[in-house]
């Protein structure tokens, strides 16, 4: 069925080119039979890859690769056992002292090197809980939680209504079809659990594990929202700022030069309508020195700072609200080396984080330094399925 890795990646990328082929020409029927085609294959190539795992234990060899769909598999299993108060003290001497992880028929944990050890699910809530209230980018996208490497169309994720006539049907050939596809990109973060490791309790390490975890996790993630270049060449989500913006949809700014009320005007005149609950992205500093003491022709402030619900500051500016990120540079006038995007405006849930929840956690040496690792990994990618609402300033380099 399949020789190696290398054919059933062959063979996956024609079917995903195919069914581009038949996206991009509104073949919605021939579309959905290669999306199915692909999805038969992927399951074909997990139960080959579990055969050559299995044979490869029975022969005393090393375990063959596993692709991230039978890593996923692998993880399925063992997250059976890993809620119970056993399994998470045993989760805890793995992280703090190495100790092999055992299933309750006392059987060591067979797992790839990449899976490592999964994280208890109570811990993993925890851990998710935090990242979406550390992460203020994070919170404001659409999550979703696609098999990766699966062809999405736009078209099913953005559904859109169309009138007809009395018992008349919608003509699918009319509608066009793109597609987003979901790659499986690591996101690694090194876990320093300084603790001593003979009067630690397990509340005292599920504490700091979900806190560094998630405070690191929070941070990569909301810059990849906005920063990242792609899974083909960089392994990483594709963020808003590697969209190619709708011609018109930029306003320049010479360096050196202060924000002026025309350019923040020209950017809500960029922006079409039906996109009215877009919102402003920037760096606070960029929104401190260049908007906040901002004036109109009547000398009235553009920008207001109001008290939210929670008792903190909210700022809004021509009545959108504004975020702040520390994922944009921060502008307060001075000169730039290439030409920079300081801030933008955006409709935040057209743009879709993937990501399969299931953290894993695998300890190393550095045999540079002898030092023992602890790495956390989750599998994440993301997308912009609309870029129509994206309205950027930039800085130009003179």
């Amino acid at each position: 069925m399949f020789k190696n890795y290398d054919d059933y990646k062959a063979q996956r990328d024609a079917l995903l080119a195919q069914a581009q082929g038949f996206a991009d020409e509104g073949k919605q029927e021939d579309y959905d039979k290669a999306v199915q085609a692909v999805n038969n294959l992927d399951a074909k190539y997990t139960e080959w890859a579990q055969r050559q795992s299995d044979l490869a234990a029975l022969q005393g060899a090393a375990k063959a690769p596993v692709s991230a769909a039978g890593r996923e598999a692998i993880v399925d299993r063992i997250t059976e056992q890993d809620n119970d108060l056993e399994y998470r003290k045993q989760f805890m001497n793995y992280v703090m002292k190495g100790t092999p992880i055992r299933m309750s028929n006392n059987d060591e944990i067979t797992t790839t090197d990449e899976v490592g050890a999964v994280i208890p699910r109570t811990v993993i809530n925890r851990i998710v809980e935090k990242i979406e209230k550390s992460g203020n980018i994070l919170a404001l996208v659409t999550r979703t939680y696609y098999k990766g490497g699966v062809v999405v169309p736009t078209s099913s994720a953005k559904p859109t209504a169309s009138w007809v006539a009395e018992r008349g049907d919608v003509d699918t050939q009319q509608k066009a079809v793109g597609s987003v596809v979901f790659a499986y990109n690591k996101l690694k973060v090194k876990v320093a659990v300084s603790l001593e490791v003979s009067v630690v309790t397990l509340d005292i390490f599920e504490r700091t594990i979900v806190d560094q975890i998630s405070q690191a996790m929070a941070k990569a993630l909301d810059s990849a929202i906005i920063n990242g270049r792609g899974a083909t060449t960089y392994h990483e989500p594709k963020g808003i700022l590697a969209e190619t913006v709708v011609s018109g949809q930029n306003v320049d700014v010479t360096e050196s030069n202060a924000f002026t009320y025309a350019d923040l005007i020209n950017m809500e005149a960029a922006l079409p309508e039906g996109y009215d609950d877009a919102i402003y992205v920037m760096n606070k500093k960029t929104f401190v020195s260049q908007v906040l003491g901002m004036v109109d022709k009547n000398d009235q402030p553009i920008a207001r700072v109001d008290s939210g619900i929670d008792g903190k500051p909210s700022y809004n500016l021509f009545g959108r609200h504004v975020e702040f990120t520390s994922a944009l540079p921060a502008y307060t006038g001075g000169t730039v080396a290439a030409d920079t995007v300081v801030a933008f405006l955006f409709r935040m849930e057209d743009y879709f984080l993937n990501t399969n929840l299931n953290p894993t956690i695998k300890r190393y040496t550095d045999e540079d330094t002898d030092d023992e690792v602890t790495k956390c990994i989750l599998l994440a990618d993301g997308a912009v399925v609309d870029k129509n609402s994206l309205v950027t300033l930039t800085i130009k380099n003179s």
